[in-house]
């Protein structure tokens, strides 16, 4: 059964920059798109960015396209998002997924496979 495990949020001020990990155990993610997805208070979870199995491919959303960078050590099972420039608007808790897509768009939260490992909160604030 696969296992994700979410590190790296943190409280930043705005401007600042995150790196957040994302390591998996239980099952080898090399056969697998990754995703990351965000929920803010009060608001639905979305989906952020994800890269494809090799590593080659990578999806963003709008909201943090040329801000967010995905990707990932499939030697360390483990997939990465730094975040640089972050605004108060990202502040959510963040969450990995294997997606059983090919990551061909923006991740959708119905296009998970498994669960979401427990989420990193990360709080933009001065």
């Amino acid at each position: 059964q696969l296992q994700l495990v979410e590190s790296g949020g943190d409280l930043v001020q705005p401007g600042g920059s995150l790196r957040l990990s994302c390591e998996a155990s239980g099952l080898t993610t090399d056969y697998y798109a990754m995703g990351w997805f965000r929920q803010a208070p009060g608001k639905e979870r979305e989906g952020v960015s994800c890269i494809d199995r090799s590593g080659g491919r990578t999806k963003y959303a709008d909201s943090v396209k040329g801000r967010f960078a995905i990707s990932r050590d499939n030697a360390r099972s483990t997939v990465y998002l730094q975040m640089s420039s972050l605004k108060p608007e990202d502040t959510a808790v963040y969450y990995c997924a294997a997606l059983f897509t090919v990551c061909s768009a923006v991740p959708n939260p119905t296009d998970i496979f498994g669960s979401y490992g427990q989420g990193t909160q990360v709080t933009v604030s001065s």
